[in-house]
């Protein structure tokens, strides 16, 4: 076998012709990084795959003409074009590669094994076009497979850190002399690999073979460099896999943090994102001084369309009307939803007029109807307008100020719009938002006293028992009567527990003036419509009378005339299983809702008592003393006990008893007291 020997000078030239055009493909191919100029995309990708595929192809030619050949040789034409050629379309791969957006594991390995067998593929055909004479080449197979090898890894080491650091600024040309040094003893490498795989054996058998020394050592040499160039890249894969993930970890954060402050039916922004933008808008405030509309979208009776379609088509009608309203917005508006059928419409830069304007527009839009699943629905809505500053100085005012102007909309027959006005209703609005927030405590710590207002015997001004009064002693703004209170407790359920507890309390002060052997019995108390229907009314009184151990006939219990009329047949039940239980019954507030005496007949009560109303202008021949006189008779026929509420003046008194009135009650007589004060005063006898 014959080995061949190279000339020193030409092998460093080989290198620095590879080295130079190799830096100004990299240097061309920069310009598809940055984007300058897209209509030469293309162009500037052919121009630098063709000076790189050149850089490739001067280097096997300039190595050839490095080395000694052990005959005289050419190079045929066609082969040497078609090895150009390969070069060309390897290189332009390449640089398209590169240029790409992202650059996933795969892609990384499928261009490098491409690149390097273009490289391998550029060097093996320009061999075959080498024509010697009284000579054949033949190839190594494991010193072809590591020059291969080289190719592949060199090749992928080159995209690698030819990608992660193409969009550095500071170190560029460092970055480009790196690349342009991988990639030139990347092909080096493979060169001359390649060509210490090549074997020349002499057609004349008579000529001996030579073997040098040397050989061994070049192997080796070859060897520990392609291992080298195998584990660099195998590292660079791993590297980008790690890469891959991380970002894959990053983008999955991301989606998870967009859908906290993404509403998941609209796919619009919710409350959360609402804190952090009004944060972002607020401050922008202070530089431009531009007020900010914030309207209140509301639909009116959605919760019958869920009701009567389904909650798949009202789900639907959501999305749809977001969509609608989507179309009115542009850079200075947002819109979200912030409930189940409430949206809020963010408009920067807006006066009251552009603001009115576009909630008469979004009205419209909803006042078109929709079809959904073949069914035709039609739906309006109402609509707040709150304005920043103006309206209030942070998002929470601003929502709250926004929807009081929306319920007003909706006061004023629906399907339109209001704008939010500081008023007395409002003021008393935030008011009894305090307390509703102040009552929790409240219940929790039980602050609650019960006041007792005595009943008086018409004829004898006897006592003849007394009413249960709740009031609340507030830390701050001291005793509360219950008309301050009691319909924020209604509002929010607490009323149940409250009514429980009055209950409770009055049961033990009958145990007290039962075992004292003297007390104003009955004491009555009051039952909210919510307590009168709820479904522990009846084992919550048996566990009182059981824990008290005291007579139900001395417990009366109150319901107004709206409560017991509003389900007329349970309520008869009710109030029947009350009275088998021993507990007087009486109707409060009577003459105020719209009950008939057939009605009346038919409920299991043992006193009226008639409204205050009634009572307050209750003068000699007046109409309220026509209709008392009407209303106390037909009670008495009906064998029920009549008390008139609310009696201040003498006169009011007079004309009740001398009407049949059987029981007075009032601050003429008494005012409504502690349980103390019970003993103490001198009542009237």
């Amino acid at each position: 076998m014959i080995h061949i020997h190279y000339d020193v000078g030409w092998v460093i030239g080989s290198i620095v012709v590879a080295l130079v055009a190799c830096f100004f493909a990299v240097s061309i191919e920069q310009m598809l990084f940055r984007g300058n100029r897209p209509k030469y995309e293309k162009l500037i990708l052919v121009m630098s795959g063709a000076v790189l595929g050149l850089a490739i192809w001067c280097m096997h030619f300039v190595g050839m003409t490095a080395s000694h050949m052990p005959t005289e040789y050419r190079f045929d034409v066609g082969l040497t074009f078609t090895s150009y050629i390969i070069a060309f379309i390897a290189s332009t791969f390449a640089i398209w590669l590169t240029t790409r957006s992202t650059l996933p594991f795969a892609r990384l390995v499928l261009g490098a094994v491409l690149m390097g067998l273009g490289i391998s593929g550029m060097h093996y055909t320009g061999m075959m076009g080498l024509i010697m004479q009284d000579h054949v080449v033949s190839y190594d197979p494991i010193i072809t497979t590591c020059s291969i090898l080289i190719a592949i890894s060199g090749a992928g080491l080159t995209f690698w850190m030819a990608f992660k650091n193409r969009n550095l600024i500071r170190h560029a040309l460092t970055v480009r002399m790196v690349v342009a040094l991988m990639l030139t003893l990347t092909i080096a490498g493979m060169h001359y690999t390649g060509m210490a795989a090549m074997q020349f054996q002499a057609l004349d058998l008579t000529h001996g073979v030579s073997h040098t020394a040397g050989s061994d050592l070049l192997f080796a040499v070859i060897f520990i460099s392609c291992l080298i160039l195998v584990a660099a890249f195998s590292v660079a894969v791993l590297e980008q896999r790690l890469e891959h993930r991380n970002r894959q970890l990053s983008k999955a954060n991301k989606e998870l943090a967009n859908l906290a402050v993404q509403d998941n039916l609209t796919k619009l922004p919710n409350r959360l994102y609402l804190a952090e933008y009004a944060h972002f808008l607020f401050a922008d405030h202070r530089y431009n001084q531009n007020e900010i509309a914030f309207l209140y979208i509301d639909l009116d009776r959605f919760k019958a369309v869920n009701d009567v379609f389904g909650h798949h088509v009202g789900d639907q009608l959501l999305i749809q009307l977001a969509n609608r309203i989507h179309g009115l917005l542009n850079d200075d508006s947002k819109l979200l939803r912030i409930g189940g059928d409430e949206f809020l419409m963010v408009l920067e830069k807006a006066s009251i007029e552009k603001a009115s304007e576009q909630a008469e527009k979004i009205l419209e839009m909803i006042q078109e109807g929709f079809l959904i699943a073949g069914k035709s629905i039609n739906i309006s809505g109402s609509i707040g307008i709150a304005m920043y500053p103006e309206h209030g100085s942070n998002v929470q005012d601003l929502m709250i100020n926004a929807d009081a102007a929306m319920l007003t909309s909706k006061h004023q027959g629906r399907n339109t719009y209001s704008v939010f006005n500081f008023t007395e209703d409002q003021h008393e609005s935030k008011s009894q938002t305090k307390l509703i927030n102040d009552l929790y405590k409240a219940v929790e710590e039980q602050q609650f006293v019960l006041f007792y207002q005595p009943k008086f015997l018409t004829k004898s001004l006897q006592n003849c028992g007394v009413e249960a009064l709740i009031r609340w002693r507030h830390p701050l703004l001291g005793l509360l009567t219950p008309n301050m209170f009691i319909r924020g407790a209604e509002k929010t359920g607490l009323i149940i527990q409250m009514g429980y507890w009055a209950l409770e309390q009055a049961c033990k002060q009958i145990q007290i003036w039962e075992r004292e052997g003297d007390g104003l019995f009955p004491i009555a108390v009051n039952l909210s419509a919510v307590q009168f229907e709820h479904k522990h009314l009846f084992k919550i009184l048996e566990d009182l009378f059981e824990k008290y151990k005291i007579d139900p006939q001395h417990l009366m219990i109150e319901i107004t005339e709206s409560t017991a009329m509003h389900h007329i047949d349970s309520s008869v039940k009710t109030l029947q299983r009350l009275r088998s239980m021993g507990i007087q019954l009486a109707i409060d507030d009577f003459g105020t809702g719209h009950s008939s005496f057939l009605y009346l007949k038919n409920l299991p009560v043992d006193e009226l008592k008639i409204d205050k109303e009634f009572i307050d202008d209750l003068t000699v021949g007046s109409k309220e003393e026509m209709i008392l006189e009407s209303i106390i008779h037909l009670a008495i026929k009906l064998g029920l006990k009549v008390t008139a509420e609310g009696v201040e003046t003498q006169l009011q008194a007079d004309i009740l008893t001398r009407l049949g009135c059987q029981q007075l009650q009032g601050f003429l007589l008494a005012r409504p007291m502690p349980v103390e004060q019970l003993a103490e005063k001198q009542l009237v006898s």
